[in-house]
């Protein structure tokens, strides 16, 4: 009987992992559960027996690869996988897939959490602003984009987007007005909602020439990856800018720093959050493991990451 590994240092709500294991064991596999793990051994030492592993944020490097000699699939239960070392599990012959759109609307709302709660000054008491009638840009029209945009026309907002690669047409088919180029994206929205991915092309992109250009009162909102954001080029701007403000839901390396100095402008949420909700955890998780059924048993590659 195969077996299938739920490896998950902040694990999935029980519900999930419930729905989880129905989908696998009805589909007449095994699963081996492996939660709240205090060290790397111990998931080295899961891995050695199974031919499929489901995970979240969990790293699975060359090291793990290694250990687990029988694995034929590991799926990131979410939209990056940028914790998974696709070129030793290309070697390994093993197949890598994420679960994209399973946590678009979670980390959508999000984004507007965080939006109101700067716009509102951190609910300081002050006079804040409202989102209606304001241009938001969304970079990067993938899943979660979309979803944001479609928040945002609900809030009344003006909604601007670029992405490098999907399709102006499609863009403007949703009401949505398409750009040409980051920077005229940053040039013209107050507010900017960033879903780039970390990869070696847009690391360290959100740079000083790109978001000094915001325009008066800007609120840059990052439910993304923190690679993605210079952070001495940000701490640059909050210095020079009294009107600029930084909301995420992932701690920049000069957290502390950043929260010292710039308390009523900078807020970041304790661990990442966008996907932490009840329906997303579900969604994303049994998605992963109807992806491993697929593949063992039909040899479905739709959601391949490693081609």
């Amino acid at each position: 009987m195969m077996k299938v590994l739920i490896a998950t240092d902040k694990p999935f709500a029980a519900e999930a992992v419930k729905g989880i294991r129905k989908e696998i064991e009805n589909a007449g596999m095994e699963t081996v559960l492996l939660e709240k793990y205090a060290d790397k051994s111990q998931l080295l030492e899961a891995v050695g027996e199974v031919e499929a592993l489901i995970i979240r944020s969990d790293i699975v490097d060359a090291e793990v690869l290694k250990a687990a000699k029988k694995l034929k699939i590991v799926v990131r239960a979410g939209a990056g996988y940028d914790n998974i070392d696709l070129d030793a599990a290309t070697a390994r012959g093993v197949v890598v897939m994420n679960t994209p759109g399973q946590n678009s609307n979670a980390v959508a709302e999000l984004v507007f959490g965080l939006m109101i709660y700067a716009a509102r000054n951190f609910y300081d008491g002050s006079s804040g602003c409202e989102l209606k009638g304001k241009k938001l840009g969304i970079h990067a029209y993938g899943n979660v984009g979309r979803n944001v945009a479609r928040i945002a026309k609900g809030f009344g907002m003006d909604v601007y987007a670029y992405d490098a690669y999907y399709p102006t047409e499609s863009i403007e088919k949703d009401g949505v007005k398409a750009l040409a180029s980051a920077s005229e994206l940053y040039e013209t929205c107050p507010y900017v909602s960033v879903h780039i991915p970390a990869t070696a092309e847009t690391k360290n992109s959100i740079n000083y020439a790109l978001a000094s250009k915001m325009p008066p009162k800007a609120i840059l909102v990052n439910t993304a990856r923190k690679e993605v954001i210079q952070e001495a080029d940000l701490f640059k701007i909050m210095e020079e800018r009294s009107d600029f403000k930084y909301v995420t839901d992932i701690a920049l390396q000069n957290d502390a720093e950043m929260k010292e100095k710039f308390s009523k402008r900078y807020f970041s949420t304790p661990k990442k959050i966008g996907a932490q909700t009840a329906e997303a955890n579900n969604n994303a998780g049994i998605a992963a493991a109807k992806q491993i059924i697929g593949f063992l048993r039909d040899g479905n590659r739709e959601f391949q990451v490693n081609k």
